[in-house]
């Protein structure tokens, strides 16, 4: 009587999803490797603790320090929605093999990065290469037939 051969998938191992490694270091990674060295240790010659306690301050640096990128991620974006939003009515002009200049008249946050249109044009913020107050040769605005806000005079300011 034969036997056959023992299949790997006849017990379910063959079918385990293929886990991508980790490409960066986090602390689960940190801690799995501490939990892993302090269970392989040699009982005789055990790990120290001054060891111990400077990986912990390690890991404790390395999460503060990605907590901090994290932040000043944050801080750029907000400093570029500032500086795009300033742009509005301000004459630019881009780089690159056609150079476009005119007026900002809209901007886009809706990518990545910021976008202006410049002429209904978009263009990117990281093209922009200068950046001008508007000539008195260009057209002012369109007039829209509003009236400016009148105010009254302040009583404590014109009493003479």
């Amino acid at each position: 009587m034969t036997i056959p051969p023992i299949d790997v998938t006849q017990f379910g191992s063959g079918n385990q999803p293929v886990r991508a490694p980790k490409q960066a270091m986090d602390g689960e990674m940190f801690m799995h490797l501490l939990v892993t060295q302090l269970a392989n240790q040699d009982p005789s010659s055990p790990m120290d603790t001054n060891d111990m306690i400077a990986q912990t301050t390690q890991l404790a640096s390395m999460e503060k320090l990605n907590m901090l990128s994290s932040t000043q991620d944050v801080s750029l974006a907000i400093q570029q929605r500032t500086a795009v939003s300033a742009l509005l009515g301000q004459q630019v002009s881009s780089g690159g093999k056609e150079p476009i200049t005119g007026i900002v008249t809209a901007v886009s946050f809706a990518g990545v990065d910021p976008v202006v249109t410049v002429d209904g044009k978009q263009i990117p913020y990281s093209q922009i290469a200068s950046i001008g107050a508007v000539s008195k040769d260009t057209e002012p605005p369109e007039d829209t037939g509003e009236k400016p806000l009148e105010t009254e005079p302040d009583p404590e300011t014109s009493q003479a």
